[in-house]
């Protein structure tokens, strides 16, 4: 019998308010100098300040470092690595989307470690010393609050380097749906597929267990109820709600077994075309999910029954197919954009795939899919999805 190795964060608060629990998370880690890593548009919409304020109100002396940008690169955690360390921070705090999360991650083990990204790329993983991290997420998806990894891309190479290890993982992770109302209709959809990604992948990779197939499967059901509701409506509540917690299942999910394909071909995209992630994993779902469903026809049918396109009756080759046709037309409906409509030009795309399949082969992640692919598969698999 395989046993399965299980990490999660220590502290994890979820639901409407839970932002409010901060103070009593400070306490309780014994956290006195904490620096707050988010980006502008946290402190223009006032959430910053508002964390700040509980912070300051548990007798912490914080530091905001607002300097993140989307998808962070090797260059850009500079400044933050500065701010940390002239705050003497015994604890970092990520607030927002998983770009802001991610760079808290990577700064906690620069401050406590030293080297470089690059020291820490996959395979790894790193255990060694880190500043705690408490993690705040702003979007429904990345599930970053509740992984073991942190992804930066290499500011020389464009390579988008995956970072495992248990030193990754938020120590404590608050969950407030609350701070997720105001999110746009794209990124809600981008962000959404993302967490449906994360699942689907945990479930049908070839490192998955039983507990990690619980919070996949009752991640993809989420999803599948709640996503094209809050893509239509912004301001649907339940909706949200359901959203985040699918977001985090699904984070712990893949973070206990691994993800897969998806992952391997969406990192060089956003490397190279500085593309969100949520929106290169929305790019390229379907096309692998059709590229790996016969090879394991009874996971994908697990799959598409959780998420009610088909009966529990179906056999599974149905059930698996009719998940394709789900997910092409979920992507259909939420509007992602193909590379092409994206506004990336056809020669640029074409001169980039060689090398861009080989960085997701050495991320390892293709190696946990159902159908392992050789790179001239992965080259076809981009052609494909640039139509």
């Amino acid at each position: 019998m395989t046993v399965a190795a299980i990490a999660l964060p220590r502290l994890a608060y979820i639901g409407a308010g839970a932002l409010d629990r901060l103070g009593s998370v400070v306490e309780t880690l014994g956290v006195r100098r904490p620096v707050v890593v988010t980006d502008s548009f946290m402190v223009t919409a006032g959430v910053a300040q508002r964390v700040l304020d509980l912070l300051t109100d548990a007798g912490t002396t914080p530091t905001l470092f607002d300097g993140t940008v989307p998808d962070p690169t090797t260059a850009s955690l500079g400044p933050g690595l500065e701010a940390v360390r002239a705050a003497d921070a015994d604890a970092v705090i990520g607030l927002g989307g998983g770009s802001p999360m991610d760079t808290a991650k990577a700064l906690s083990v620069l401050f406590a470690h030293g080297g470089t990204m690059g020291d820490y790329r996959a395979p790894g993983p790193y255990t060694g010393p880190a500043l705690p991290i408490i993690a705040i997420p702003t979007t429904a998806g990345s599930g970053s609050e509740a992984t073991q990894f942190t992804v930066i891309t290499d500011s020389d190479t464009d390579e988008k380097m995956l970072c495992p290890g248990l030193s990754f993982l938020p120590i404590a992770t608050i969950v407030d749906v609350e701070l997720t109302m105001s999110m746009p209709a794209r990124l809600s959809a981008d962000t959404g597929v993302d967490a449906l990604t994360h699942a689907i992948e945990a479930y049908v990779s070839r490192k998955a267990n039983p507990f990690s197939d619980g919070l996949a499967l009752a991640a993809m059901r989420i999803v599948a109820g709640a996503l094209r509701r809050v893509y239509a409506d912004g301001s649907d509540r339940e909706a949200r709600a359901a959203m985040m917690v699918a977001s985090t299942q699904a984070g712990m999910a893949f973070s206990n077994a691994s993800v897969a394909l998806v992952h391997g071909m969406s990192r060089p995209i956003g490397g190279h075309f500085h593309v969100a992630h949520g929106l290169s994993n929305a790019m390229l779902l379907p096309a692998v999910t059709r590229f790996s469903v016969d090879a394991a026809l009874g996971r994908y049918a697990d799959c598409a029954r959780a998420m009610r396109v088909v009966g529990d009756s179906a056999d599974d080759r149905t059930a698996a197919h009719t998940l394709v046709d789900e997910l092409t037309r979920l992507c259909a409906d939420v509007e992602v954009p193909t590379p092409a409509t994206y506004g990336i030009g056809a020669d640029d795309w074409e001169s980039r795939l060689s090398v861009m399949a080989e960085q997701a082969l050495a991320s390892g992640s293709p190696a946990n899919n159902p159908r392992v692919p050789d790179a001239d598969e992965i080259v076809g698999l981009y052609r494909e999805i640039y139509q």
